[in-house]
């Protein structure tokens, strides 16, 4: 965990990246360490392409759940943030390797002193008054809630999602924010900056909300009731509501290093799913109230699940414990396979099955073999020393471009939040460095005197292709891409993402050290528990190169012979099949896959995620977004390509070749039931 030093004037083009500020009355779970490397990646590739990039995280420690997690546990609630924060927070965080500048927590005088100033400000403008209210309150989102944004569980009660209990019905007088008044400004806002949530999504998923009713937001909670958190200034009587008081940390911890508070317009927010409301409309409306700029970009990633596809939970005996992960396995692999495999616009299973395939297929296998038999050949051939260049074919010229051109590719797909596909980008250069290997048949010019002159451009260009590879890859894997460099004999030399070549010197002696990426042992798998379908860890670099027979993804138009021989099927066999609208939240293509496009959907409470083969016939995925389609929502899971596919889009396709979606016009809820 590194700091710098503040400055006090940012310039122009410096960056601001924030996440969530993390509640504690609890120890981090795997959710909490996937947005931490994911913001980590984002402002180190930022960085990486020479750009002022300050990351700031913090423990949000006031609160109702706060309190109740201290009484249980016989500590004050300053206790129990004390050692959470300290210990299981900004401890993992260190061990993880993020590269933080600030860390600011809510119970720091400093941040309490911030607050109680911009509500002062607020409260001036007119924006804050005094009412009484009723409503439906979630103790574990710590805000009311609406009926509309309430799921019915498994057991037939009505919940806040996520939320372990019911709402509860709540009366109380509190001040309350003019949220309401801001809502045709932000409204207006986002049409016309629709980059400003990402992935699109979610934005749309916003739009929604702002096409009901906001209401003003309570602020403060009675002292006689809630005790822990910071005063109101003008009424001792009342402690500030806990999402007022955290938000304000993205700035009080800038502010407190010395910048001033307008960084609030150069900053990017990564954030989760279940927090999209607080961060997309509480906190503009907040900004704009006190006459700062509204945030440059909001960075919204979905959920990791367990393996198997379903949410994590003790009870269920899924959840991954962060510290057993980073203790049993190599650091940069965690942080590489996380990036690699998650996808932002829909959930993403994961489990150590997946951590060791990524492992030992892309990282031992490809990277760290394509470095060992490198080295391995420079010793051989040229006494450890990596030689000049010589003439150049075709081969060379194509990798050299495909260099330049990989910093500007990573950093594209980096800006579009796609950091999956930006590491995909780098592998794939990493595997045509083993191809150039291969085709090269460096042993067999070693043999022949007059090819002296063509081992050493091979040579050269693999250790330099190493060099370009490292830094593509930095990001996710700091630590390994060091040492990478370090055995190409580099030492501790920094590069910046840009487009170059030879800046390998040629005469560099190269210092060999321990493998790189040792193969990782795959555990034993856990029976599967009677009644559930097994679902494979095999991530998409094994996965085979069509989807599997079994998992249709589109239906195609039957054939004559089909349609005489086609049994009937009773009114039961049909109810057997659980139809079902789902709206388009995202869809994408699917890397490496002609066929296939990857759409999130929200069915009811939930989202899902569903690959679909359809790819040829919608050549433009985004325009599918608020589209309402039909889905056999019962199907067993498969995945495909690494990603578990959780059902089946129903398509139509004629004998000339024309398919399309089975969609409905009138705009049902996802989740509607089709009879």
């Amino acid at each position: 965990m590194t700091q710098s030093e503040p400055t006090s004037t940012p310039s122009a083009d410096q960056l601001f990246i924030t996440t969530a500020i993390d509640y504690a009355n609890g120890v981090p779970h795997i959710g909490h360490v996937f947005e931490k490397i994911l913001a980590d990646a984002i402002a180190r590739y930022q960085r990486l392409a020479g750009r002022p990039t300050s990351l700031l995280l913090g423990t949000d420690e006031h609160g109702e759940k706060i309190m109740k997690a201290a009484a249980a546990q016989g500590v004050t609630p300053q206790e129990l943030v004390d050692d959470l924060s300290q210990r299981a927070f900004q401890g993992l965080w260190e061990r993880l390797g993020i590269s933080l500048d600030e860390f600011v927590r809510t119970t720091d005088a400093p941040h309490q002193a911030f607050v109680q100033q911009i509500l002062q400000r607020v409260y001036d403008a007119g924006d804050i008054y005094y009412a009484e209210y009723e409503g439906l309150y979630s103790v574990g989102a710590e805000r009311y809630v609406t009926e509309k944004e309430l799921a019915e569980g498994l057991d037939g009660v009505r919940r806040f999602p996520g939320d372990k209990d019911p709402p509860e019905l709540r009366r109380e007088a509190n001040y309350f924010f003019k949220m309401e008044k801001y809502q045709p400004w932000l409204r207006e806002y986002l049409q016309v900056h629709p980059d400003l949530i990402q992935p699109a999504g979610f934005r749309n998923e916003v739009m929604e909300m702002l096409r009901e009713p906001l209401g003003d937001l309570s602020i403060s909670r009675p002292k006689e009731r809630i005790s822990w958190g910071v005063p109101i200034p003008w009424d001792e009587g009342h402690v500030t509501y806990v999402w007022f008081d955290a938000l304000l940390a993205y700035l009080s911890g800038q502010v407190n290093a010395g910048h001033p508070e307008s960084v609030s317009g150069q900053t990017w927010h990564v954030i989760g799913k279940d927090i999209l409301k607080p961060h997309a409309i509480f906190w503009p409306t907040m900004l704009r109230s006190a006459g700062l700029p509204v945030y440059d970009r909001l960075v919204v990633h979905s959920h990791i699940l367990a393996a198997d596809g379903r949410k994590m939970g003790k009870s269920l005996g899924n959840a991954i414990d962060p510290e057993a992960l980073v203790a049993d396995y190599p650091l940069d692999s965690v942080r590489y396979s996380l990036l690699r495999e998650a996808s932002m616009g829909s959930d993403t299973p994961y489990g150590e099955a997946i951590l060791i395939s990524r492992h030992n297929g892309e990282l031992a296998n490809d990277l760290g073999n394509l470095l060992a038999r490198s080295l391995s050949m420079i010793e051989k051939y040229r006494g450890g020393v990596i030689p000049a260049a010589g003439d150049l074919l075709g081969r060379e010229e194509g990798l050299i471009r495909d260099a330049k051109a990989l910093p500007g590719e990573v950093l594209r797909l980096v800006g579009d939040f796609r950091l999956n596909m930006a590491l995909d980008a780098a592998m794939n250069f990493v595997r045509d460095l083993n191809r150039y290997i291969a085709e090269s048949e460096p042993w067999k010019l070693a043999k022949d005197e007059a090819q002296s002159g063509r081992l050493d451009t091979v040579l050269y260009t693999v250790a330099e292709g190493l060099r370009v590879a490292s830094v593509a890859l930095e990001a996710a894997m700091p630590g390994k891409m060091q040492e990478l460099r370090r055995q190409l004999g580099l030492g501790d030399q920094a590069y910046v993402l840009e487009s170059a070549w030879a800046l390998t010197p040629a005469g560099t002696q190269i210092r060999a050290g321990e493998v790189l990426f040792p193969k990782l042992e795959v555990p034993e798998k856990p029976a599967v528990p009677q009644g559930e379908a097994p679902v494979t860890d095999t991530p998409s670099q094994t996965a085979p190169s069509q989807p599997a027979a079994s998992q249709p993804v589109a239906a195609p138009a039957p054939t004559e012979a089909a349609t005489e021989t086609a049994q009937d099927i009773t009114i039961d066999d049909f109810l057997k099949v659980d139809l079902r609208l789902a709206e388009v939240l995202a869809c994408e293509p699917l890397e490496n896959a002609d066929k296939l496009l990857k759409f999130t959907l929200k069915v009811g409470g939930e989202e899902r995620t569903i690959l679909s083969g359809i790819r040829r016939w919608f050549p433009e995925p985004a325009e599918l977004v608020g589209k309402r389609v039909v889905i056999v929502a019962n199907l067993a899971p498969r995945r495909m390509r690494g990603i578990l596919s959780q059902g089946m889009i129903l398509s139509a396709e004629d004998d000339a070749g024309n398919l399309d979606m089975l969609t409905v016009q009138r705009d049902l809820p996802g989740g509607t039931k089709v009879r």
